[in-house]
């Protein structure tokens, strides 16, 4: 386990650095989507064993990551499939969709069924962009997940909560790993779940030793905080 030092970000700090990996340091945004939903796949097949996941899938960036992940995972031998009900019309994101579709991933339109046949779900609803109330489908989505019974994994923030004072309403969900990406962000101090993994192996040297980021092991695409 790392991450004594490592610094935890408020939501100006995170969008600037992602501005930063992409204007200064030449990335793209479907490079750092890759990367980051591939930590994820990592990270969940660190903890849980082969089986059905279940990917929430959220309209912006944090659904990006999760679309990847999904692909990963049916390469790492996993069964996993989509509850997607709000599809954005980017290319970016039709592309990641049509990649699952060829992979044979499929996409699901019943929630809480969906959820009783999984043994794992991923929240892939909202990321460091997010602030404001949750709207409709997704304050029904949140309601559902809030109860399920099954382990739940987070990406970078869980769904709900405030980027920065955590889950301030109380009707955020409570994962039990919460993969943070690029570096934690301040709403992750209040995680009391069982795994924090970091994910997201793109930062430049510079900016790792600004953040306080330890050295990733070996070849692995994240690390346990």
């Amino acid at each position: 386990m790392a991450g004594g030092s490592i610094k935890y970000l408020g939501q100006k700090i995170a969008q600037s650095i992602d501005v930063e990996l992409m204007s200064t340091h030449g990335y793209t945004i479907e490079q750092l989507m890759e990367i980051a939903g591939l930590s994820v796949a990592e990270s969940i097949a660190r903890e849980y064993p082969r089986g059905k996941v279940l990917l929430c899938i959220g309209p912006g960036n944090n659904g990006g990551d999760g679309l990847v992940a999904a692909r990963h995972l049916w390469h790492f031998g996993y069964q996993p499939s989509l509850y997607y009900p709000k599809k954005p019309s980017k290319d970016l994101y039709s592309n990641l969709l049509h990649q699952c579709a060829a992979h044979e991933i499929p996409v699901v339109e019943d929630l809480k069924s969906a959820v009783c046949e999984s043994d794992l779900v991923v929240d892939a609803l909202f990321g460091f962009s997010f602030h404001g109330a949750v709207r409709p489908p997704f304050d029904e989505v949140l309601r559902i997940l809030k109860d399920v019974a099954k382990p739940l994994v987070s990406v970078d923030i869980p769904s709900g909560w405030d980027v920065e004072q955590g889950d301030v309403s109380g009707s955020g969900l409570r994962p039990d790993m919460l993969v943070s990406l690029t570096a934690p962000k301040l709403c992750a101090r209040q995680f009391a779940g069982r795994f924090h993994y970091l994910g997201g192996r793109f930062v430049p040297p510079e900016m790792a030793r600004e953040l306080g980021i330890p050295e990733h092991p070996g070849t692995s695409q994240c690390m346990r905080l």
